[in-house]
């Protein structure tokens, strides 16, 4: 590699360097393109909904209605401000990836070691790497002694990876299966070693993840895809009606005047214009519905995209499981014995002398520490593997202090990947010298010479050694991390003198389950929702986590990242669809996983902590961060961050976002029952030869009496099945046919009354007008009932569960009822007040829609419901 990389042992030259920096670069991350506060404002101008309003407010300006153009602007400037404000957030993800250039590094540089700051490293530079360090550049080992680094970051693989200088892995293993290698930006945990710079700055695995990241164009969410086809819908019904009527007006000899007037007033009758700032609101509501429940949402349409999503990708390590090593079986004088877990605060079975000798080896031939000697919950620091062994003593009563003054250490040898065990040697009071070890299973067979039974012991023959290796295969089949532990009297505290030992069996450990995730797997499966296993850990180990969790279901495999980088990605959507869980993956294969879900169709949710994590995160509809654990690069490519790094708070947050989505739905229906209804009022009044709707008046029923009905279904509670029915197909529009077959329904049973309302008032006065405009705005306030619940409402506690609907109902009434009585606001209007009797007819004819809703809605059948879980909050 020295040769390769044209440099030696003493590193390079001051001049070499020199060059190479000229030629390479800087070691370091740039930074990304920032977006303008100007172009995120000329974004939200380039809406079709946005566009049919400036146009509807020019024509009403030019024909010389001030007022009408002043209320268009108005709703202008709310519309774009909303999304304007909502959108203004800094593009931060790559920026988090500069936060993890290392500030210094040790270089040997003209033969000599120097201190320098690691943004001067180039390829070929040796540098020196010592336990605790942050790794400054991809470097080859040249020497290693001890040498275990964490690259759970970079991998997701759960304990700190072993290290040896050589032989090489192979030119296609997976990133975490290259032990001569390490990375940037990773962290050396044990050891220290010799290694030359290979690649600095964006050739660094952790640079082309910047790289990746920058190459990833977020995606509209699904509810922005929606609202945009939905607009594009719009603008051709309001062309379309809006050019219909004028025709027809303008063959009758109407005034040109009138027939832009009439034109403007279907314009804004087509477009709900607090669509947009309801929508907002309702999102708001969940964004704070799931801050109480842990998920910090920090991009607004992200709420319900996680109600939407069709697959969850998720990672393994800390977020379907503990992110700690936890020992869950010891194999003890030919018994297995189940040990409770830290997460259940269990402990494993006492009262035989065998156990009771292992768990004194797992406790002195340890170095690590518990953070608290009375909690042993709350973990320690040191090796995984160790804590594990400490926590599991500490759990079944095993007295370390105690141990240590019985058994005073008067030696150790240390653990290393060549002598695969670590010793401590205790002298007990009769002068006798004592080794407690533990290590690799073959490596302790081969220095036992006897066997621990119930009854005492025996010789250790090779019959008896395979039946402990087969043991010991079978741990390990369980996705189990085995260590073997032994213990004897030797001559002296030296390894020539570790032999002859007697076995006393087997600890078996693993990263266990995290609680609640099981249960919440089932309710997210309930729920019509796929779950997808990504780790960087081995398949054996994957595949029994997937299977304990119920992950794998009937016909589902198990990939790892060779075979999926042999799967071409034409196909590799298909594969997917019969794929549990993934092991060895790499950010570039989750990028691609990610990509391929969505090109099937898929909305796709992905929830990660690592640096690894982070392209795939903000590929994904919808990127779920853990915020404790977390790094800083996923936290700021994600979308969302669950606040307790439980994987259950990912099932309350599918909750919410199901909740958000059925609201959505409610109010849309809602509003485009109303504007519906106004379009066939016009259409059918001018048709008819009676007054037209004003667009102020227009304006307001939009913003006022269809505006607070709408805010309180975006604030309906949830309804009991939300969990136990499918998701919405991806493809499926906000206005599927049943919905807008349902709408045009309620439209005429909305425009029916009000035009009827004219019709018997004589048709032809201001009263007329004002008769049909009130019956019009208390049939649309009556109508919010409908759009409640899919079903009828059955009781007053039911039409009192959402108390903000009752208060939009008084609100909207009083508020119409100023539009009559109130000079100022009549005059702005045009309306004329009404006597007591002409209200109630309004009332009468404005409860219909209302009644034949209910009846109707008594009448539909009950939808299929998949069976499953409910959670109850």
């Amino acid at each position: 590699m020295l040769e390769r990389l044209e440099s030696s042992p003493r590193g390079l030259t001051t001049a070499e360097a020199r060059s190479r920096l000229a030629r390479f670069g800087r070691n370091v991350l740039p930074p990304p393109r920032p977006r303008s506060a100007l172009r995120i404002l000329a974004d939200n101008f380039r809406s079709l909904v946005v566009l049919l309003l400036i146009v509807a407010a020019g024509i009403a300006a030019v024909t010389g209605d001030p007022a009408d153009a002043l209320a268009i602007a108005g709703v202008l400037v709310i519309t774009v401000a909303v999304g304007f404000f909502t959108e203004l957030r800094a593009r931060r993800s790559v920026d988090a990836l500069l936060r993890l250039d290392v500030a210094r590094a040790t270089v040997r540089r003209d033969g000599h070691l120097v201190p320098l700051e690691a943004g001067e490293l180039v390829p070929g530079d040796v540098v020196e790497l010592e336990a605790g360090q942050a790794v400054p550049a991809d470097c080859r080992l040249l020497q290693a002694t001890e040498l275990a680094v964490n690259e759970a970051p970079l991998t997701g693989e759960s304990l700190p990876v072993t290290k040896r200088a050589d032989p090489p892995a192979d030119a296609d293993a997976p990133l975490a299966e290259r032990p001569v290698m390490v990375y940037k930006s990773t962290v050396v945990v044990t050891g220290r070693a010799h290694a030359v710079v290979t690649d600095t700055g964006v050739a660094t695995e952790v640079g082309r993840i910047g790289a990746m990241m920058s190459e990833v164009r977020e995606a509209p969410t699904p509810i922005e895809r929606r609202l945009d086809a939905l607009g594009a819908q719009l603008i051709w019904l309001a062309l379309g009606v809006a050019v219909l009527v004028g025709a027809l007006a303008f063959a009758r000899g109407a005034p040109l005047g009138d027939v832009l007037a009439t034109a403007i007033a279907l314009a804004v009758a087509a477009v709900p214009e607090g669509l947009p700032v309801i929508a907002t609101i309702a999102m708001g509501v969940g964004v704070r519905r799931m801050a109480r429940r842990n998920a910090i949402v920090r991009r607004l349409p992200a709420v319900e995209s996680l109600g939407s999503a069709t697959v969850i990708c998720t990672d393994k390590t800390g977020t379907l499981t503990t992110g700690e090593m936890a020992v869950t079986t010891l194999w003890v004088a030919g018994r297995e014995h189940d040990v409770a877990t830290a997460s259940n605060g269990g402990s494993p079975p006492l009262g035989e002398a065998r156990l009771e000798d292992v768990l004194r080896v797992a406790a002195l031939a340890n170095r690590a520490e518990l953070h608290d000697a009375t909690d042993p919950s709350r973990g320690g620091h040191g090796d995984p593997t160790e804590v594990a062994l400490l926590v599991a003593a500490h759990r079944a009563g095993v007295d370390r202090q105690r141990l240590r003054m019985e058994w005073p250490e008067i030696g150790e040898i240390p653990f290393s990947s060549e002598r695969q065990l670590m010793a401590t040697f205790h002298r007990e009071r009769d002068g006798r010298v004592h080794a407690l070890v533990k290590g690799a299973p073959g490596r302790l067979l081969a220095i036992c010479d006897r066997v621990a039974t119930p009854a005492g012991e025996r010789p250790l023959d090779e019959e008896e050694r395979g039946r402990l290796r087969a043991v010991n295969e079978g741990l390990a089949r369980r996705g189990l991390r085995v260590l073997a532990l032994a213990s004897g009297d030797v001559e002296d505290p030296t390894e020539t003198a570790v032999r002859a030992l007697t076995f006393l069996g087997y600890a078996g450990m693993m990263d266990p389950p995290a609680p609640g995730a099981r249960a919440t797997i089932e309710r997210v499966h309930a729920a019509g929702i796929r779950v997808l296993m990504l780790t960087g850990d081995q398949r054996l180990t994957a595949e029994t986590v997937a299977r304990g969790l119920g992950l794998l279901r009937e016909g589902d495999e198990v990939l790892d990242g060779r075979e999926l980088q042999r799967v071409a990605d034409d196909t590799l959507a298909v594969r997917l669809r019969r794929v549990g869980a993934i092991s060895r993956v790499s950010p570039a294969d989750k990028l691609r996983i990610v990509t391929a879900l969505q090109e099937d169709g898929e909305i796709v949710a992905m929830i990660g902590d690592g640096v690894n994590d982070a392209p795939a995160l903000r590929k994904a509809d919808v990127g779920v961060a853990m915020g404790g654990r977390g790094t800083a690069v996923a936290k700021e490519a994600a979308a969302v961050v669950l606040q307790d790094d439980r994987f259950e708070t990912i099932g309350a947050a599918v909750e919410e976002g199901r909740v958000i989505f059925q609201n959505v739905r409610k109010f849309i229906f809602y509003l485009f029952s109303c504007n519906l209804a106004e379009i066939l009022l016009l259409l059918v009044a001018s048709l008819a030869g009676l007054p037209t709707l004003l667009p102020i008046q227009i304006l307001w029923l939009n913003l006022v009496t269809d505006t607070f009905p709408a805010l309180a279904l975006a604030m309906e509670p949830r309804e009991a099945e939300v969990m136990r029915r499918p998701p919405v197909s991806p493809r499926a529009p906000l206005l599927s046919r049943a919905l807008l077959r349902e709408i045009g329904v309620f439209a005429v049973l909305i425009a029916g009354p009000a035009l009827a309302a004219m019709r018997w008032s004589g048709g032809g006065s201001a009263r007329a007008l004002t008769l049909g405009f009130t019956t019009l705005a208390l049939a649309q306030l009556f109508h919010l009932g409908n759009a409640r619940s899919s079903g009828p409402v059955t009781s007053p506690r039911a039409a009192a569960a959402n108390p903000y609907a009752l208060a939009a109902l008084a609100a909207g009434v009083l508020l119409q009822a100023a539009a009559l009585h109130v000079t100022a606001l009549a005059r702005l209007l045009g309306t004329v007040p009404l006597e007591v009797r002409d209200w109630a007819l309004a009332a009468a004819l404005g409860a219909v829609p209302a009644v034949v809703g209910q009846v109707l809605k008594s009448l539909r059948p009950r939808p299929r419901l998949r069976p499953g879980p409910v959670a109850s909050r």
